[in-house]
């Protein structure tokens, strides 16, 4: 079977090609831009296409496009395929379509959703269960984020509620028909796309009535709940919440087990993992033995630099939940030593003037709280200017530094004193590709 990837350099757009390269397909691709690291993986597999958008790679021996999100209506790549009458999917679409003869585990919700799915592949992978899936992030131990099989009976799915292609304007996770689905939390994001918090909630209550089976839900979330005893009558529901847990000498410790990760967003997450693996006839004492050496997911929490009395750590962490939750954690984990939070607003919601008051006291656990704008990000997605004023009464805080050049930031941080205190860096984006690891050194007084 020939398909073609027009957008192919997206994170999930470029492992799934890899993955179907992986099982015997033709695969080729185009892309107007690709930036590593799917550059490199793709010239791995000799999949790294020529840079741009040309017509005449659509032809009839095509058995099937496959669209990502990165591509506009105007693509003349998507226009020839439409004209020749080519088979169009969106990524999340034909993934239903490899797997609809498996057992379907949706991971959905506004936060939470990589660490969960790459906790139950930590713990599938560790009992040597084979299962096709799609994560978020790369995760230690796995090469692709997209595993595609014949022989496996399980496909285990991160559900993005965000729109599925320029041509299909359903949420990715509204194409998966779950047969056990988790949902963790609803908290408003993609202002972009879902204006207002109803508008969002909506999502949930066709997602919760789609599942089949067993829905796994945060029944501390009030508006998840309310959304779960009007869609699920005489459905399958399981609870959960925040376990019971103490932290010793920086290290979390629950039902007797020791961890390698931390947080109560992380334990919840936990939980729901747990729940998962026993639908799936795992029991509590095998996943705890199993999910003990679990480090996390790439850029969740993810510790980049340690020294005697500080550490760096950066995390995925973009909307006001997802904030306040990592900064609690990192406050929890380590009671006597300062913080200093730094946050990038990057993505289209965050840098939405309307959307900033959504942060309100989300960064006031913080001993030190940083917002990083890139002018750039401003400029590319069309929006306003934000100033320092906005900031302070977004975040209800005065205290708030902002900076919009990273040079000036790094600058900053690589000037401080670091003991006993440590560093959180926060953003779905890169800080303007800022090095993390030049940020500690001997000036600092951490060695």
């Amino acid at each position: 079977m020939r398909i073609h990837l027009i957008a192919i350099g997206g994170s999930a757009m470029h492992n799934l090609a890899i993955a179907l390269h992986k099982k015997g397909y033709d695969i080729t691709g185009s892309d107007d831009a690709i930036f590593n690291p799917s550059k490199d993986r793709l010239a791995k597999y000799n999949l790294l296409p020529k840079k741009g958008w040309f017509k005449e790679n659509i032809t009839n021996d095509i058995d099937l496009i496959i669209l990502g999100m990165h591509a506009k209506e105007e693509n003349p790549e998507l226009i020839r395929a439409k004209k020749i009458g080519l088979k169009i999917y969106s990524y999340p679409e034909y993934l239903y379509e490899q797997s609809k003869d498996k057992k379907r585990i949706v991971i959905g919700g506004s936060h939470g959703k990589t660490t969960i799915t790459a906790m139950v592949l930590h713990v599938l992978k560790k009992l040597k269960i084979n299962c096709d899936f799609m994560i978020g992030a790369q995760i230690e131990g796995i090469d692709t984020m997209v595993k595609l099989s014949n022989d496996s009976s399980i496909m285990l799915l991160e559900g993005d509620e965000y729109l599925s292609s320029a041509i299909d304007k359903r949420p990715k996770f509204h194409l998966y028909h779950p047969d056990i689905a988790v949902i963790t939390g609803i908290a408003w994001d993609h202002i972009n796309v879902f204006p207002t918090f109803e508008i969002y909630k909506d999502q949930f209550r066709v997602f919760s009535k789609m599942v089949k089976g067993s829905l796994i839900f945060f029944e501390e979330d009030e508006e998840l709940k309310k959304i779960i005893m009007e869609t699920r009558k005489n459905k399958k529901s399981i609870p959960y919440s925040t376990p019971n847990f103490i932290v010793r000498s920086n290290q979390t410790i629950i039902e007797g087990k020791k961890l390698k990760i931390f947080g109560k967003h992380n334990l919840q997450n936990l939980v729901a993992a747990k729940l998962v693996c026993n639908e799936i006839g795992i029991n509590d004492n095998v996943f705890l033995n199993k999910i003990a050496s679990f480090k996390g997911a790439s850029n969740r929490l993810e510790l980049i630099q340690k020294h005697k009395t500080c550490a760096i750590y950066k995390d995925f962490a973009h909307s006001p939940s997802k904030l306040k939750a990592t900064i609690e954690a990192m406050k929890i984990q380590f009671k006597n030593k300062n913080l200093t939070a730094c946050m990038e607003l990057h993505t289209f919601s965050s840098l939405n003037i309307n959307f900033l008051n959504e942060y309100k006291d989300s960064m006031n656990l913080a001993d030190e709280a940083i917002i990083f704008i890139n002018p750039q990000a401003i400029t590319h997605k069309k929006l306003n200017h934000i100033s320092d004023k906005m900031i302070h009464k977004g975040f209800n805080s005065e205290k708030i530094t902002v900076f919009y050049d990273s040079k000036k930031l790094k600058d900053y941080l690589s000037t401080k004193k670091w003991v006993n205190h440590n560093l959180l860096m926060m953003s779905s984006g890169n800080f303007d590709n800022l090095d993390l690891k030049d940020i500690f050194n001997k000036k600092n007084e951490i060695i």
